[in-house]
């Protein structure tokens, strides 16, 4: 039977997808930008005979977060060159993203680094990477060899090559000064491949060359570095999801409890790139805790030298020896605060809330946390004063269902027990009637209620509430400087213009008032 696109909730975030069929096998894993555009574009019509014949077989479709799409291109790499799904191509060339080595000879040579199946680089040096803009590897080989003045030549030759007489190349195979300065010129190709604050401060030092060539006629030269100050742009880019710097063998966990169930999930590094992805969940009974799942965990899978989790499991110090007696290494299990690490932490920590919340978007996850509601706020409902003159006031409701617009479930009111401009006293009578019925007919109430305005029209709310006996969670979003009121709490909620959950109150609110002149328009036009 077919999956029922419909009846999934599919985030609207970059990262990537996992198709399943009855048998929980993995028959496809893909990427994109929008999950939500992507997933749902496989159950249009008038697709392809293969793609038809997969979706046939789909009957569960798993999701993984990332922070943008590049990190979702490098997890589906190495998801599909770990599961290699039937659907998926199967790349001969695993080496799908740029990797750079400075190799440790006399006169260092830049390359492209190779790597095995497992991750392991191969070849002596050091390695930069991943550089995942800009299609040709040969782009960035090519361009920082000739900025760099770097040699090509295998073996040292005798005399200068035609590299040097091209000027690619200040040939430190036949001068002395050449061979004193190669030393500068691998330091700062290191300090470029080793963040993009440098690389700025390189960049600024060409753009001045370019004014200084162009000023005095070099149009040519002005040209060339031009072109290179473009194509240095392509290696700014920096990934947590794959970097040889974060460590050399890492698992990640996190861990998140609810209703009396401890929900984890890990990410394993080796050489820098996430090899695997596992989930598990646990009831906290007894001695069930995070300390134990760990000393469980690890009595059947491989121990890598850092443990990297979410909170410090207890007995973190006999856990560590534990670890070590095992594995013949010393063990660290460490909190990260910042960098790599804490947002690798991040990132499982957000896959894990996607997971608990069955697929909820996770803006309203967010939601949830940032209002300490105790349910994901699935069904918003948010109520609007609309006033044109002392004769013409009405009020007016909206209906958010996942964070969409449900426009059956709009409602309308005429104002019926105040007389001139009292918004809260309006208020008050619309909150009023609508859950007093809803709680008359024993209908399902909403999980959050939403008021246009501030303090004041949140507390005439929270009266109305009160007065018919019901308790639903009730805020206010004050237009101005859209800041969140909330009943106990003094000072308002101020989230990001950017932030997803925000937008959510703020679609809710837009809904509710254009609902509401609309229908003040339309009393005036018949009156």
């Amino acid at each position: 039977m077919t999956l029922d696109i419909s009846k999934v909730s599919i985030p609207s975030h970059p990262g990537i997808y996992i198709m399943k069929d009855e048998t929980e096998k993995i028959l496809y894993i893909g990427k994109a930008k929008n999950l939500k555009n992507r997933v749902k574009s496989y159950f249009l019509k008038n697709q392809n005979y293969k793609t038809q014949k997969l979706v046939e077989k789909i009957t569960d479709i798993e999701f993984i977060l990332t922070d943008n799409e590049e990190e979702a291109f490098l997890l589906e790499a190495n998801m599909i060159k770990r599961y290699r799904p039937p659907y998926n191509i199967e790349l001969k060339d695993q080496q799908r993203y740029t990797y750079l080595r400075i190799t440790n000879e006399e006169f260092p040579r830049l390359m492209v680094a190779r790597r095995t199946r497992t991750g392991q680089f191969l070849g002596g040096g050091k390695m930069y990477g991943p550089f995942t803009h800009g299609s040709s590897k040969m782009l960035s080989i090519g361009l920082l060899r000739k900025t760099f003045k770097i040699r090509i030549c295998k073996k040292l030759p005798k005399e200068a090559c035609l590299e040097y007489h091209l000027g690619n190349c200040d040939a430190p195979c036949q001068f002395k000064q050449a061979r004193e300065d190669y030393n500068k010129h691998i330091s700062d190709l290191e300090s470029i491949l080793k963040g993009k604050q440098r690389l700025e401060d390189f960049v600024k030092n060409l753009e001045k060359e370019m004014i200084q060539a162009s000023e005095n006629r070099q149009y040519e030269k002005a040209k060339e570095i031009h072109e290179t100050l473009q194509r240095l742009g392509n290696l700014q880019v920096r990934q947590k999801m794959e970097s040889p710097r974060i460590g050399t063998n890492e698992e990640y966990f996190g861990i998140k409890t609810k209703d009396q169930t401890a929900h984890l999930m890990s990410f394993r590094l080796a050489n820098g790139v996430i090899k695997d992805r596992n989930k598990f969940s646990f009831d906290l009974v007894g001695d069930n805790t995070f300390s134990s799942f760990l000393s469980q965990y690890y009595s059947t899978n491989p121990i890598p030298r850092y443990v990297i989790v979410s909170e410090m499991p207890d007995k973190k110090e006999v856990l560590e020896e534990v670890f070590a007696r095992s594995s013949g290494f010393t063990v660290h299990i460490t909190v990260p605060t910042t960098g790599k690490r804490r947002e690798i932490i991040d990132l499982i920590m957000k896959n894990i809330s996607l997971e608990i919340t069955k697929g909820a978007d996770p803006a309203l996850v967010e939601l949830q946390e940032r209002l300490g509601l105790q349910d994901i706020p699935r069904i918003i409902e948010c109520f609007d004063i609309s006033n044109h003159g002392e004769d013409y006031a009405v009020g007016s409701m909206s209906c958010l269902v996942d964070g969409k617009p449900q426009t059956s479930g709009y409602r309308k009111f005429k104002i019926k027990t105040v007389q001139g401009h009292n918004d809260f006293a309006m208020i008050n009578e619309i909150v009023k009637r609508r859950y007093l019925r809803l709680k008359e007919e024993k209908s399902k109430m909403p999980d959050l209620v939403l008021i246009d305005g501030g303090r004041g029209q949140l507390n005439a709310a929270l009266d109305a509430i009160h007065a018919i006996g019901v308790d639903i969670p009730c805020v206010s979003l004050a237009k101005e400087n859209e800041e969140v009121y909330q009943p106990r709490v003094s000072k308002p909620l101020v989230m990001a213009k950017t932030n997803p959950a925000l937008k959510i109150l703020q679609h809710a609110r837009d809904e509710a008032h254009r609902f509401g002149v609309a229908y003040n328009r339309a009393i005036r036009k018949f009156t």
